[in-house]
């Protein structure tokens, strides 16, 4: 349940990039320290990826230290609450009853079901069709990947927090996010759908664009996920405020009543960093004085 909750996330454009061993320039990181503004002690911005390769998902000795000194630590979602990842089921399903064949053309629901069945699910395709359809495309999406086993930072990031026995919280909760996608057309989603199930039956490989996203995590390179957030949201131009940038303002409105109480790390998806309307620039336009932190990797260690 929780790794499935983690491969949704992915459509909010909460793209992610893993550290890497290479010399990096200052600003080629993940990792942010918040000071300032009257703080009386700094907090940490980490972007997170929501699915990666197993043996890529670990964190630098510098996150790890900060994780030990915070007060509490905040995800997008309170990923370790069960109980309100078991409440969130229902509302995943869309509005009325409605269903991808009332969405779609008897040929075209046609292709997307015979897709789905021959791609496995966790979740049998008569319950998958009453989802909203941008819900079923993150399930395609997870299974593209060319990893024997995948994992999400934000699973590696918790466990470190319960080891060093910290608080862990989330900026908005699955309900809500769940209700965003009530805000686009669910067909236009359905449509969406059927893009996907198309390429994907064209040969389109999408594995290369995964890997093209990882790369960019692995360089911490936040310039080029953003062009990547942009490309990966084509058809979806007109949504961008709901998916993304609406989420960072509220985030930013809550920090400043967190941030002055207590020490705190922020790991949210890498997408939701850079740009004009992303997490870094909003916070200095709140005050916040936010620089880069080195966060390299030492390999060789799995979770």
């Amino acid at each position: 349940m929780k790794k499935w909750s983690t491969g949704l996330l992915m459509l909010f454009a909460s793209l992610a990039i893993i550290a890497q061993q290479r010399t990096q320039k200052d600003s080629n990181t993940l990792l942010w320290e918040i000071s300032g503004n009257g703080l009386q002690k700094p907090s940490y911005l980490f972007g997170t990826i929501h699915m990666i390769c197993a043996d890529e998902a670990m964190l630098s000795d510098s996150l790890k230290s900060f994780i030990s000194q915070v007060d509490v630590v905040y995800m997008e979602v309170d990923m370790d609450n069960f109980m309100e990842m078991l409440g969130v089921l229902r509302k995943m399903k869309m509005r009325n009853d409605t269903t991808l064949a009332d969405l779609l053309t008897k040929q075209e629901y046609q292709k997307v079901k015979d897709y789905f069945e021959a791609k496995g699910s966790m979740i049998p395709f008569s319950v998958l069709e009453t989802y909203k359809p941008m819900l079923a495309a993150s399930m395609l999406a997870e299974s593209n990947t060319n990893c024997p086993k995948s994992a999400a930072m934000e699973e590696v990031i918790i466990k470190e927090a319960k080891l060093n026995s910290k608080k862990i919280k989330g900026l908005e909760t699955m309900s809500y996010q769940m209700s965003i996608f009530d805000s686009i057309p669910y067909q236009l989603q359905a449509k969406q759908l059927l893009k996907y199930v198309e390429d994907g039956e064209k040969g389109k490989d999408d594995s290369k664009e995964y890997d093209v996203l990882v790369q960019a995590y692995r360089d911490q390179d936040l310039q080029k996920l953003e062009e990547i957030t942009k490309l990966t949201n084509i058809g979806m131009q007109n949504f961008t405020d709901i998916l993304l940038y609406n989420r960072n303002r509220n985030w930013v409105e809550k920090l400043k009543y967190i941030l002055p109480e207590k020490s705190v790390l922020v790991a949210v998806g890498a997408g939701h960093l850079p740009g004009e309307n992303g997490l870094i620039n909003l916070l200095r336009k709140a005050g916040y004085t936010v620089k880069p932190v080195g966060n390299k990797i030492k390999r060789g260690v799995e979770i």
